[in-house]
């Protein structure tokens, strides 16, 4: 360049200045491999970046003019860190000579980069100087377009976007670049490949603590050395990456600290999220980005479906905690679509991340408005849950000559709503605040029998226990002496005889204080079987004799039916098996003439026992025939399989061992559905232990004697007690 300005040829009036501009005509700087570094420990996504590697492949051509890869997830699930790393590796495997772009969309900061602004990034990126990028959004996307159609490939990452409009004018024209878009929302309008992220498995939890640890410090051990406790701080991290590095972080910023330590803390911390904050990262303040950008009524709506008290949520569950008398399926979806609820196990059946649901069901505290909204949405579900349980129950013990109940028109219609709500029905009948009690109290005595029928015995325990405790509580000692009737049952269902006689025992004596004859008799009836289970059989029989002149004088032929079976029990242990086939013929006759055949199969059953202890075997297998037979009308698969269980062992006493083997078989597969695998186990392995006979060997001086069945255990009896009684005030229950 000259240093000199030559004015020859100018005419000039006055003064003049020459003033020179001096450039440096070099290329613009680039930033075409700005990539974050990769994130510590990253590990568990094998299956998702094997996705992202099809997608960024340039081999793996799709006709499409330009590929989007939209990865998809809740705040802190690791939706960078898998972009990130699949960025590096497409990057490595050369993929992407022209380099690649990365840009942070902050798309859920209170100002996120607009499309614009993250074009005159990418520009400069690119090496346009400020002064040559256009003015408007539409020059500057069509620079940008022209920019890319000249280059090699390159691989854009648009991290962190909340709309579509934020990375549309961020796409090539050409179809030989990709781009990696990362978000909370799922951005189908941009017709991506949808890669969505949910949270870690268990194990890749655990290895994510155990190597960003190391990472710290190659020597610390202390994941490893204590696998359970990991296991368990994963699991309050809900296995969430975010949460996961930041227990990192805490452990790390503390080595006298154990990971048992860590655990408890955040167990017994009143507010996890609170303890999930390592000074720099914070899971609450990453799902409160996402929560300030929900319309009024989805924020309500999040708060509201974290109150609910199962793992997951249905719609007719959804519209009570809400309680507009509509299903909320439209917000249900929204809330989806920011990956703050998903799809559950079934249709109409959603589910929340349990970080997520610590923070929405926490809003409340802070929102007087939203608290009281939230006490009126638990209220509601509690009565909801109890009529409809209680019409589930007066379905499953409906028996001809009743009246039909009406809301669940099957026995079957009944049992499948309350397999579905299960979860949920047995969390709320333990809800203990005292402005829920009664109805929770009145919940839990309605689930008795269902629990016992699927045999679900540690929810039958803890709901029996909570409704205990939460009537003696608010002094309702009538719903107190129920409860304590039905843990009685409970326990004395698993065995756990000593509790259950003293549960019994306080239950009858509270009838008795308050004139409840029939409470009285069914405590009786459960006190028997405790004292049977004890050995105390005199005393057994004693106690089941009580309960059938209770019941015999109230009118209660129910009650009566079932004291006798109970008897006949009790009898049968005592080595009194001609007086127990008496109390089963009483027993039978009552059972038939209500019409009861669910009581009258465990009859069948305990009567085709003393059957067998006198010889009368013939009799003994017509008598479990008949019991199986109900079983299965009733879809009964624990008392079908004792059925089975007790016809095996009699066809293998006989000789018959190829189909006592098939009844075993068919046992273990009853008491699978019946959700008993230690008894499935059990007649599995008796099948296999059962040897076939010996064919007789001509040349033997004698004829062996058959090979039979190993010595056959007692024939297993159903406990036929008494079912959960009616709560007070219950509706619908008239001729109870």
């Amino acid at each position: 360049m000259s240093d000199h300005i030559d004015f020859r040829g100018g005419r000039f009036r006055g003064q003049v200045v020459g003033k020179a501009e001096y450039r440096q005509h070099a290329p613009a700087p680039t930033a075409l491999d700005a990539l974050p570094p990769r994130v510590a420990g990253f590990t568990g996504r094998d299956d998702e970046l094997g996705r992202l590697r099809t997608a960024l492949d340039p081999a793996a051509g799709t006709g499409q003019a330009v590929l989007v890869t939209a990865v998809s997830g809740l705040g802190g699930i690791g939706k960078t860190a898998l972009a990130v790393q699949a960025a590096y590796a497409a990057r490595e495997a050369g993929w992407f000579p022209g380099g690649v772009l990365f840009v942070d969309l902050h798309g859920y900061d209170d100002a996120p980069v607009t499309a614009d602004q993250a074009l005159r990034s990418l520009l400069r990126a690119l090496g346009v100087e400020p002064e040559h990028i256009p003015a408007t959004a539409d020059e500057r996307a069509g620079l940008y377009r022209s920019l890319l159609a000249g280059r090699e490939p390159v691989l854009i990452v648009a991290d962190n976007a909340s709309s579509p409009e934020q990375v549309r004018p961020l796409l090539p024209g050409v179809g030989r670049h990709r781009v990696l878009v990362t978000s909370r929302d799922r951005l189908v309008q941009l017709g991506a490949r949808l890669v969505p992220v949910d949270q870690l498995t268990a194990e890749a939890a655990c290895a994510l603590l155990d190597r960003a640890l190391r990472i710290a410090d190659p020597d610390d051990t202390r994941v490893a050395a204590a696998a359970d406790a990991a296991a368990r701080l994963a699991e309050l991290c809900g296995h969430l990456p975010l949460a996961l590095q930041i227990a990192v972080a805490l452990l790390a910023e503390d080595p006298g600290k154990t990971v048992e330590e860590l655990a408890d803390e955040l167990a017994t911390s009143y507010d996890r999220l609170t303890a999930l904050d390592d000074g720099n990262r914070s899971v609450r303040a990453a799902f409160d980005l996402s929560y300030r950008r929900l319309p009024a009524g989805q924020a309500r709506l999040l708060c509201l479906l974290a109150l609910a008290p199962g793992p997951e949520v249905s719609e007719e569950v959804a519209a009570v905690l809400v309680g507009d008398g509509g299903p909320p399926s439209a917000g249900l979806k929204a809330l989806a679509r920011a990956h703050l609820v998903e799809r559950g196990s079934g249709p109409g059946r959603w589910r929340m991340h349990d970080l997520v649901r610590v923070f929405g069901a926490g809003v409340p505290a802070c929102d007087e408005e939203m608290l009281r909204a939230g006490d009126a949405a638990r209220e509601r579900l509690l009565v909801y849950y109890y009529r409809r349980a209680d019409a589930a129950d007066d379905r499953l013990q409906w028996r001809p000559g009743k009246p039909e109940p009406r809301d669940f028109a099957t026995r079957a219609d009944a049992l499948a709503w309350l397999d579905r709500e299960r979860a949920g029905l047995v969390a709320a009948a333990q809800w203990k605040t005292a402005r829920y009690s009664g109805a929770a109290v009145r919940l839990a005595l309605c689930l008795g029998n269902y629990l016992e029928w699927r045999r679900h015995l540690d929810d039958l325990i803890a709901v029996s226990t909570a409704a205990q405790e939460a009537a003696h509580d608010a002094g309702e000692r009538d719903m107190e002496a129920m409860a304590w009737i039905n843990l009685g049952n409970a326990l004395v269902i698993v065995g756990r005889s000593e509790e259950s006689m003293e549960a019994s025992l306080r239950g009858r004596d509270m009838c008795r204080s308050l004139g409840d004859r029939e409470g009285e008799a069914a405590a009786w009836n459960n006190l028997g079987l405790a004292l049977r289970d004890l050995g105390r059989l005199d005393d057994a029989v004693a106690a089941h004799t009580r309960s059938c002149d209770l019941c015999r004088r109230l009118g209660d032929r129910e009650g009566e039916a079932m004291a006798w079976n109970n008897l006949g029990l009790a009898l049968e242990h005592a080595d009194r098996v001609a007086d127990a086939i008496s109390a089963y013929t009483h027993a039978l006759g009552l059972s038939r003439a209500i019409s009861d055949r669910q009581l009258e199969a465990s009859v069948w059953n305990n009567f085709g026992n003393a059957l067998e202890a006198v010889g009368r075997v013939d009799e003994a297998l017509q008598a479990y025939d008949r019991d199986l037979r109900f079983c299965l009308e009733f879809e009964n698969w624990y008392g079908a399989a004792q059925s089975l269980d007790n016809l095996a062992i009699v066809l293998g006493s006989i000789g018959r061992v190829e189909d006592a083997r098939a009844h075993y078989l068919r046992a273990a597969d009853a008491y699978t559905r019946a959700n008993a695998a230690e008894e499935a186990a059990e007649a599995r392995a008796a099948a296999t232990a059962l040897t076939v006979p010996r064919p007789p060997d001509l040349n033997s001086p004698e004829r062996p004697t058959d090979t039979s069945a190993p010595a056959a255990p007692p024939a297993r009896t159903p406990v036929s007690v008494r079912p959960g009684l009616t709560p007070p005030g219950a509706p619908g229950t008239a001729g109870r």
